[in-house]
């Protein structure tokens, strides 16, 4: 499917836009610190199913938040609801920290779900809206996603870092794509995106 700004690809009913596969990016942690987890008008995307997983994790990751991130989730019921009337993750009051990151020894920041986790004391991992960035998920009429990549100025080293690497977008992504849409769903990105790729030569 072509359309005057690009080449869109169909896989059933996903909708997946040309930068996710031609674009070059993977996280450069060194530089950025985690900025994202700090930086934005509102928190991270929340899918409804997930705010029940926090609910049900809270007690083994709340331990290990800022206070002032362990009150902000506490009071705002672990999720909020931005201008756009979307469900998002709270921000500590008067910022743009995310409640459920914290801050650590490299001066670094981090989500505590997600490391919690990573040590086995949650099964609930951080929001998929933040393992699958720079791709944002749009809800299509009739059921459907699209897929489309959102380039933050705070990233600009994941991009050049993808450059350096030869790391595609799609490819940096494989594990949360993989988990957010399945196996084949990948498999079929990865056909889509060589044929596009080569089209572009």
């Amino acid at each position: 499917m072509k359309h005057s700004f690009g080449t869109i690809i169909q896989i059933g009913d996903i909708l997946v836009s040309e930068d996710v596969v031609c674009e070059f990016f993977a996280c450069d942690y060194q530089v950025c610190k985690g900025a994202c987890c700090i930086e934005g008008d509102s928190g991270a995307p929340l899918q409804e199913s997930e705010i029940e997983e926090i609910e049900r994790a809270w007690d083994a990751f709340s331990p290990h938040l800022p206070e002032k991130g362990r009150q902000a989730a506490l009071e705002s019921g672990f999720f909020e609801v931005d201008r756009d009337s979307d469900l998002v993750t709270p921000l500590v009051k008067g910022s743009s920290e995310c409640a459920y990151a914290r801050r650590g020894d490299d001066g670094g920041w981090r989500c505590v779900i997600e490391e919690c986790h990573l040590r086995g004391e949650c099964a609930f991992r951080k929001p998929i809206s933040c393992s699958l960035y720079p791709i944002r998920v749009t809800p299509l009429t009739g059921g459907g996603k699209a897929l489309n990549l959102h380039r933050w100025d705070i990233c600009r080293s994941a991009f050049e870092n993808g450059r350096k690497t030869n790391t595609r977008v799609y490819e940096f992504l494989e594990e949360p794509l993989k988990r957010a849409y399945g196996k084949d769903f990948y498999e079929a990105l990865c056909a889509a995106a060589k044929h596009v790729l080569e089209e572009k030569r």
